[in-house]
């Protein structure tokens, strides 16, 4: 499990840090505490605005420390395909299994060894879904427990249940009054609770039901009108939404009341813009806001104005500062200005804007992958992650646009395949591959991309069936796409005399970029990969260097890495031992920033080869067992190829003939027990 420190102290997991203070919840975190103790499943049940989130994740920051493999937040809110549900958890415990197993087998497995605490937010809405996954995970891993959100109990067996009420309203001692004071504070700057303003502060906060969320709105309304107006006009509200003697809103119409009023104390841009802005499924800067927003009476020039607004009303909430800062809106926030962006017909063109900029941008990364911006590319995807997710479902569900689904799933090829993500990459591209039969060039794009994933899964069948659906497209790149795909397939079934033969007919002009350029650095690492596996050594070191050389170039990192595998390979063969790690270890620095693990862990076992070629055979079994830690979570060691498996087989066996069983069976395990981030920070150093 990743070792990721981000709650201080070196402690594992994602929490996050630097939240607002949490007021209250005294005993309802004792009790969470103390059921974290004994049972597996707690689920925080509650209406919408009732703080349970905010309440989760101070509970799983508590207990924190009994977890030594960490706490994981994993955000479901903006999750719609139930098939991406283990997906979600994968990624959020930076687990990036790239083989063919399911990946609910994937987690259980991975997680039955570990102490860990899973925090799943926001369920409701996969109710069925999260419970036959969560029953799934918690049969296989008695030290995992899982603290779980959701408007309703998920009912698997064992559930413990923890009902979240508002707070308590009733004094200015009370909970909800204190909540109310601190956040006014943070808008009226010298607010405080006295005796000229009690009565009215506690009718207000009575009159919001002690509900956290509209509490919170409810505090920048001070900035335009005093305590007492604020009261009287919610006391006007709720008697016109009674509907008879006696009959008060429930807590529900409470909550919508608080965020329409704090739709109408915007002015007509602000709420302009926070319908459009409820299209956004994660974090978004002013620029992407810009892009899909502006329009109409809200020009592009006044949106970092009416951000601030915004943020002022705790509508949005803001990370960092100026022009770099990001936004995002809490659920029930959002779900309110999407229905007033249904309300004014909206909701088609700003979606259709949404994919549109995540298409062109997509687009852009696609044409400039080659060069020498790849980590930041990897970073600025990942950073829209949610938002691809959504705009791959629109267009999936949208039958005028067909194409779309294909363009932007095909245009994202090196995010799932060169950086951690080849299974949602290949939902989606099956997905997309299926909705449409256009023989276009963002067909044959899709099935390439396909083709490249499912040859890192080792599943050679897929990666055929990639080629021929390449071969039906008409554009030229098509016979380039599948003939390479063809030939790797056969170099790893051991086949390499024909995937060379293959390979060298092949005529990829870089120029016509795409994948004419990809195959074009890719043929030549894969053809030194097929010299190294025939005996033909020089050949594929004078291959692996080309390659290396021509990457270096433009500052391409993936494949120069690849040719660094080929050559650590080559030079080992030669009898060049120090030479081959010096290789691997380049390769892998190279792809550790883009979380390729299923090479990452190729490279591991290139190195424990070549570290025992150089006389230290404690160190290289160690190596082996940090590189089998990563195989066992990518699915397929070795990819399936009979002479990596076997070259990792004598090396083992080399191992155990130097060291002895036991000194190997020790080294070893201490390698498998190694997190993956240690284990490579430990591959690189140098001896």
């Amino acid at each position: 499990m990743s070792t990721s420190a981000t709650s201080g102290g070196g402690r594992a997991g994602n929490l996050p840090t630097g939240l607002p203070v949490l007021v209250g919840r005294t005993a309802e975190l004792a009790e969470l505490a103390g059921l974290l103790g004994t049972a597996q499943l707690v689920t925080l049940t509650g209406g919408g605005g009732v703080g349970k989130t905010r309440t989760a994740l101070e509970a799983a920051l508590h207990v924190q420390d009994r977890f030594p493999d960490g706490a994981w937040l994993v955000e479901l809110s903006r999750l719609r395909d139930p098939l991406l549900l283990a997906h979600a958890i994968a990624g959020a415990l930076d687990l990036h299994d790239q083989g063919t197993r399911p990946l609910g087998t994937v987690l259980a497995d991975f997680l039955g060894a570990h102490s860990a605490l899973l925090v799943l937010d926001t369920c409701e809405h996969m109710a069925d879904a999260c419970a036959e996954l969560v029953t799934e995970l918690l049969a296989e891993a008695p030290r995992l427990r899982i603290l779980a959100t959701s408007r309703q109990p998920l009912k698997v067996d064992g559930e413990r249940v923890v009902t979240l009420l508002p707070l308590p309203v009733d004094d200015a001692d009370d909970d909800g009054v204190r909540l109310f004071a601190e956040r006014a504070r943070h808008a009226v700057p010298g607010f405080t609770v006295d005796e000229a303003n009690r009565a009215d502060v506690v009718r207000l906060c009575r009159r919001l039901d002690g509900l956290p969320l509209a509490l919170e709105l409810a505090a920048p309304w001070l900035r335009v009108l005093p305590v007492q107006a604020v009261a009287d006009r919610l006391d006007d509200r709720f008697r016109l939404l009674a509907r008879g003697p006696g009959r008060e809103p429930g807590r529900h119409e409470t909550l919508r009341t608080a965020i329409g009023w704090s739709h109408e104390l915007c002015g007509p841009a602000e709420r302009l813009l926070w319908a459009r802005a409820s299209v956004f499924a994660g974090q978004f800067d002013r620029r992407t806001v810009q892009e899909v927003c502006a329009g109409g009476p809200l020009a592009a020039a006044d949106i970092p104005r009416v951000l601030e607004r915004l943020v002022d009303k705790s509508i949005l909430l803001e990370d960092g500062t100026g022009p770099h800062a990001r936004y995002r809106m809490l659920d029930t926030v959002r779900e309110y200005g999407a229905g007033w962006l249904r309300e004014l017909g909206e909701e088609p063109e700003i979606t259709r804007r949404h994919r549109g900029f995540h298409i062109d941008q997509a687009r852009r990364a696609y044409a400039c992958w080659m060069g020498g911006r790849q980590v930041s590319w990897f970073e600025r995807v990942r950073a829209v992650h949610a938002d691809l997710r959504v705009a791959l479902e629109h267009s999936l569900a949208d039958p005028r646009d067909e194409g779309d689904a294909l363009e932007l799933a095909g245009a994202l090829w090196f995010y799932w395949y060169a950086c951690g993500f080849q299974r949602e990459g290949r939902h989606y591209l099956e997905r997309a591959l299926a909705s449409s039969a256009i023989p276009d060039a963002r067909r044959t794009r899709a099935a390439w991309a396909r083709g490249l994933i499912t040859l890192s899964q080792g599943d050679l069948t897929a990666a055929a069936e990639s080629a021929a659906m390449c071969r039906i497209g008409a554009e030229p790149s098509a016979e380039t796409a599948a003939a390479f795909l063809d030939a790797s397939v056969l170099a790893l079934r051991g086949e390499n005399g024909q995937a060379v033969a293959v390979l060298r007919a092949l005529e990829p002009d870089p120029a016509r970029g795409g994948v004419e350029e990809a195959v074009w650095y890719l043929e030549r690492g894969v053809r030194a990969f097929a010299h190294v596996q025939l005996g033909e050594l020089e050949q594929a070191a004078a291959l692996a260097e080309e390659s290396r050389v021509c990457s270096a170039v433009t500052g391409e990192r993936c494949l120069q890495a690849w040719g660094d595998y080929v050559q650590a390979l080559a030079e080992l063969g030669l009898g060049r031992a120090a030479s081959a790690a010096g290789h691997a270890r380049e390769a892998l620095e190279a792809k550790r920033p883009l979380h390729d693990t299923w090479f990452m862990a190729l490279c591991l076992d290139a190195l424990a080869m070549a570290v025992a070629a150089t006389g230290d055979p404690a160190r290289a079994a160690r190596l082996t067992g940090i590189g089998q830690r990563i195989w066992r979570a990518h699915g397929l060691p070795q990819l399936g190829s009979p002479e990596l498996a076997a070259a990792r087989e004598a090396c083992e066996r080399g191992l155990r003939s130097a060291l002895g069983d036991e000194a190997y069976d020790a080294a070893y395990a201490s390698g498998l027990q190694t997190p993956p981030d240690e284990g490579i920070a430990y591959a690189l150093a140098d001896g």
